[in-house]
């Protein structure tokens, strides 16, 4: 009797995974190996524990690295110092990482680690496809992010990987809360070291220069399996296409392992456009959302939670269209994103964040899910204040009706809330950009284990300790009303091909 619970969750999670199993490769792992960390300060101890303690192998794949974090080159300097056998990959993003130049920049900060420790550091930054040309001498350095990033935040050292939404400057390792999940599993780890290493292959490579005011070069190496995009972006799609594709299909599974009692399941899933036609997580999430609507799975219990308020309307429908028991929608107020104060047009993100918000409870009382649907925004103190914090965090957590299969689909079963069996974790935000634009990388997540299920619950109410439920009348607030000037930004950033 005591294992009818158990056995009747994973019942119901295998709906999901069997259709899981045939869109993206599968790690089995023991939960008691997968590490749930709470805070930024939690997340850069670990970094740089893990990375002091290297023995063969550090890969850091991210949108950049903060031009002032001296500590983190510091740590990387006496990892390679102590250890000849270490060899350091860092794959950022060209458009942010120099940004700043010829000012100090990420790129200027990470080029002298090649000439302390030649043939064995490799600092790659990868250029979106989508901004050449006319288009990249008009658009403002500021805002040119929103044509196409490499977002995907990859932590790896040696057989352990970190799978998180922050990057790796001052703040998140601070005061602005994201996810973190650390794997400890050599399977994992050389799977997305591969993934690393394919996107290093599509980037400019970059060297140190004293000649350059900037202190660095970016060329293209004629090694790279693609043209430059800068030069040729047709060209460049379809050879990284031929050169990623074969990475992300089911395949790349390595050999089943014999039944362990307690095993989890994940999901590397990703979303590679604009370098492939059709990626993992978008089929991903579909086939998990669409899941939900129908027993035995209905009706289910989600949070869904991202800093940047912008999903797609596919996925507001798909997210919605699930009809949950209870739905929890977590974002950040305006006073916890870290675009606010800003200066430009990157200021008025928060207000339009805001619009966006007040749109979803439109439609959330349009589906007459008022009773099961709810807003909550998280915020800590103010931005730019002493003690205020950025919210960050960004995945869906999913528990499971606590009925056995039939009763719930005769629906008799009286719903009560569980812990969720599954998630979602990553770099991803769910929104235009990441579909269509940016590189991500996220895992999913599957579970029947007790122990971890209740540390997944665990994690939603931590980040949830700020956060309060807002409807429809706080968007009606003087403070809250969004001028014309940046619904008419909002509409212009579209039709220039850009995404918030």
């Amino acid at each position: 009797m005591a294992s009818s619970a158990p056995q009747s969750q994973a019942s119901m999670l295998a709906t999901i995974t069997t259709d899981l199993d045939k869109i993206a490769p599968k790690f089995e792992i023991q939960p008691e190996r997968i590490h749930i960390i709470k805070t930024p300060s939690e997340f850069y101890d670990n970094l740089k524990s893990k990375i002091l303690s290297a023995k063969s192998r550090v890969y850091l794949s991210t949108l950049y690295i903060g031009k002032t974090e001296h500590d983190l080159i510091k740590t990387l300097h006496t990892a390679l110092a102590n250890n000849p056998n270490l060899q350091v990959s860092i794959l950022t993003d060209a458009l942010r990482g120099t940004r700043e130049s010829p000012k100090a920049s990420c790129a200027s900060l990470l080029a002298p680690l090649i000439s302390e420790f030649p043939g064995r550091v490799e600092i790659r930054m990868y250029h979106t496809p989508n901004l050449t040309g006319l288009r990249k001498r008009l658009v403002p350095k500021r805002i040119n992010e929103g044509w196409g990033l490499q977002h995907m935040k990859l932590y790896g050292i040696d057989d352990t990987l970190i799978m998180s939404g922050a990057n790796l400057s001052e703040d998140y390792f601070t005061n602005r809360q994201d996810r973190y999940h650390m794997f400890e599993s050599a399977d994992l780890a050389n799977y997305f070291g591969k993934i690393h290493a394919g996107v290093c292959s599509l980037s400019f490579d970059i060297q140190p220069s004293a000649t350059e005011a900037q202190g660095y070069t970016m060329d293209w190496p004629t090694s790279n399996p693609a043209p430059n995009p800068l030069a040729d972006p047709k060209a460049f799609r379809a050879a990284s296409a031929k050169h990623l594709e074969p990475l992300l299909t089911p395949a790349n599974s390595p050999p089943a392992a014999l039944p362990s009692p307690g095993s989890t399941k994940i999901y590397p899933i990703l979303s590679l456009v604009p370098l492939l036609k059709s990626s993992t997580e978008l089929p991903s999430l579909t086939t998990i959302l669409s899941s939900l609507a129908r027993p035995p799975l209905h009706p289910a219990t989600w949070t869904f939670t991202a800093g940047y308020f912008n999903m797609t309307p596919a996925f507001r429908r798909l997210l919605l269209g699930t009809r949950p028991a209870a739905g929890t929608v977590l974002t950040a107020h305006p006073h916890a994103n870290g675009f606010f104060g800003s200066k430009g047009v990157s200021g008025m993100l928060p207000d339009a964040y805001t619009h966006l918000c007040a749109m979803f409870l439109k439609r959330v009382r349009w589906e007459g899910l008022e009773g099961s649907v709810r807003l909550k925004e998280w915020r800590r103190g103010m931005v730019g204040e002493e003690g205020g914090w950025t919210y960050h965090a960004k995945g869906l957590w999913v528990a499971f009706p606590k009925a056995a299969e039939g009763q719930a689909a005769e629906g008799v079963a009286e719903v009560e809330a569980e812990d969720p069996s599954l998630t979602v974790v990553g770099s991803s935000n769910y929104t235009k950009r990441s579909y269509e634009l940016d590189l991500e990388a996220n895992v999913v997540i599957a579970t029947s284990d007790p122990g971890l299920r209740r540390r997944l619950g665990e994690e939603v109410k931590w980040l949830s300790e700020y956060a309060t439920p807002v409807d429809e009348r706080e968007f009606e607030k003087p403070e809250r009303k969004v001028s014309v000037g940046v619904r008419l930004s909002m509409w212009l950033v579209r039709v220039l091909g850009g995404a918030l």
